[in-house]
C-alpha cells in the first residue's frame, strides 16, 4: 500500500497493472462484506433492521392519499417517513417545507449553529473512484505538521470561530489515531467544540480520542446499497461495507457524545440512501438515547482528475423534500447542509430544516490563512469601494489539493451578517464542557 501514498504519476509499474486489475477484474477484489485483520466486530442488529427495511421499500408504490395521511400524523412513523420521501411526496414540498419549519422552530427555536472544517491531510490508501483524494489520483499531497495544525487552528479561532471539524484522507499510515490524537488536544486549547470525520476506528481508539478532546464522529456511509458500494469501493480499508456501518455504533461504545450519519446523494438510488441514513439514526438513537444525533445530506460534486463517474441527478427540490423529511421524521435531530450548496439554497434551507451550517470553508490543506486574508482583503475593498480580484479561490503550490469543489465560499463573518439579517440567531457554539 505504500506506493499508494505518493502522485499516481510516480506509481511504479506493478501498481498500475493492479489498478487496472481492480477497475476491470471483479474477482480480482477483496469481499467487501468481509472484516479485514484488525477490524472491531460488535455484536449489533441496528444494521440488519436498516438492510431490511431499505430493501422493502419501494418508493414509487406510495400514493398521494399516503402522503397525505403521513403529513396529518402528529408524530411520524417509519411508514410516513417512507411515504415523505417518495416520488409522491414531492407535489407536496410546500406543505412538508411548513411542517418541517414548524418542527425546527418547536425544538431548535430560530438558531443556526456555524462551524468549519479543517483537513489535515490528504493522503488516502482507498481506492474510491469518485474522491477526489482517492489513492491514484494524481494530486499534490500534504499533512500538517503541529506548528502547521496549531497555525491553521489559530487562524480559524481568531476569527471567532468555537467549533472546528477535523478530517483527513483516509490512511493509518499518514495520519495514525496518535496524530489524530494530538491534533483533538491542539483543537480542544482552541475551540468548545471538536468534531472529527476522519477514517473509522474501533471502540478503543475512539475512546482513545474522546479523551483527546473530541466530542463527536461524523462518518458518510456514501451509499447504504452494498452492491453499488462494491463497484464504488476498489480497494483500501473502506471497501469493508459493514466495517463502515458500524462506525457510529463503535464511537458511542468509545464514550463519544454524538454521531453523525449520511449517504453521498447520487452515487445510488437516493431515496433508499436517505430512507436507509434516516433509519440508521433512528435505530441507534432508540439504543444509545443519550447521544446526540445529527445528519448531513450532500450530493455528490465535481472532482479533481476524475470524469468516469456519472452521478444520479439529484435535484434542490428532492434535497428540500429529504432534508424535509428528515426533520418531520426526526424533529430533534441537528441537520447540516455543506458548502457543496449553493448559498441560496443554504439560506433557505435554515428557515425550514437545516440547523447547523459550515462557513470559511476550505477542503484543501493547509491554506485557510491565506484564505482567510483573501476575505479580509476583500471586505477592506468592498468597504473602501475599490476594486479587488475576486473569483473563485484556488490552492497555492504550498498547499495540498482540495477534496471536491465547494459551491459557498462566504466566511464566517460574512455568513453571520446575512443569517442574522434573516431575522435568525447564528450560534457559534451550544455546549459547555464542566468537567
Amino acid at each position: 500500500m505504500n506506493d499508494f501514498l505518493i502522485d499516481s504519476k510516480k506509481l511504479s509499474p506493478e501498481a498500475l497493472k493492479r489498478k487496472h486489475r481492480l477497475e476491470h477484474d471483479p474477482g480480482f477484489r477483496t469481499d467487501h462484506m468481509q472484516y479485514m485483520e484488525g477490524m472491531e466486530r460488535i455484536r449489533s442488529d441496528v444494521m440488519e433492521q436498516v438492510v431490511q427495511q431499505m430493501n422493502a421499500y419501494h418508493p414509487e408504490h406510495y400514493t398521494e392519499a399516503d402522503v397525505r395521511a403521513a403529513l396529518a400524523h402528529k408524530s411520524c412513523s417509519i411508514e410516513d417517513f417512507k411515504a415523505l420521501l417518495s416520488p409522491a411526496a414531492l407535489p407536496f414540498l410546500e406543505e412538508l417545507s411548513q411542517r418541517a419549519s414548524r418542527e425546527t422552530g418547536k425544538h431548535f427555536g430560530n438558531t443556526v449553529y456555524l462551524f468549519t472544517p479543517l483537513y489535515l491531510a490528504n493522503y488516502c490508501e482507498n481506492y474510491c473512484v469518485y474522491c477526489g483524494f482517492n489513492c491514484y489520483n494524481d494530486i499534490r499531497r500534504m499533512r500538517l505538521n503541529r506548528e502547521q495544525i496549531e497555525a491553521e487552528m489559530r487562524v480559524i479561532a481568531d476569527s471567532g470561530m468555537e467549533e472546528i471539524l477535523i478530517l483527513t484522507g483516509e490512511s493509518r499510515a499518514a495520519s495514525d489515531v496518535r496524530y489524530i490524537g494530538e491534533a483533538c488536544k491542539i483543537a480542544r486549547s482552541c475551540f468548545r467544540m471538536v468534531g472529527l470525520e476522519v477514517y473509522p476506528m474501533n471502540s478503543d481508539e475512539y475512546r482513545y480520542l474522546r479523551e483527546c478532546g473530541a466530542d463527536y464522529v461524523t462518518v458518510f456511509q456514501e451509499t447504504y446499497d452494498s452492491d453499488v458500494y462494491e463497484t464504488l469501493h476498489l480497494a483500501g480499508h473502506k471497501r469493508v461495507w459493514p466495517y463502515r456501518f458500524e462506525s457510529q455504533e463503535r464511537a458511542l461504545m468509545g464514550g463519544m457524545r454524538g454521531v453523525g450519519f449520511s449517504a453521498l446523494l447520487g452515487l445510488s438510488d437516493f431515496r433508499k440512501d436517505a430512507l436507509a441514513t434516516g433509519l440508521h439514526a433512528y435505530y441507534l438513537q432508540r439504543k444509545y438515547p443519550q447521544a446526540e444525533i445529527s445528519l448531513s445530506c450532500p450530493r455528490l460534486r465535481p472532482i479533481i482528475n476524475n470524469e468516469t463517474i456519472n452521478p444520479m441527478n439529484v435535484g434542490e427540490k428532492q434535497l428540500c423534500q429529504i432534508l424535509c423529511a428528515y426533520r418531520i421524521f426526526l424533529p430533534f435531530a441537528g441537520i447540516t447542509v455543506s458548502s457543496r450548496e449553493r448559498p441560496g439554497f443554504r439560506n433557505g434551507i435554515v428557515k425550514i430544516a437545516a440547523t447547523k451550517v459550515s462557513a470559511g470553508v476550505s477542503t484543501g490543506i493547509g491554506d485557510h490563512e491565506e484564505k482567510y486574508q483573501e476575505e479580509k482583503d476583500r471586505e477592506q475593498a468592498e468597504k473602501t469601494r475599490l476594486h479587488t480580484v475576486g473569483g473563485e479561490e484556488a490552492s497555492g503550490s504550498s498547499s495540498g489539493d482540495e477534496q471536491f469543489e465547494i459551491a459557498d465560499t462566504r466566511s464566517l463573518g460574512r455568513m453571520y451578517r446575512e443569517i442574522a439579517a434573516e431575522g435568525l440567531q447564528p450560534v457559534l457554539n451550544d455546549y459547555l464542557d464542566l468537567q
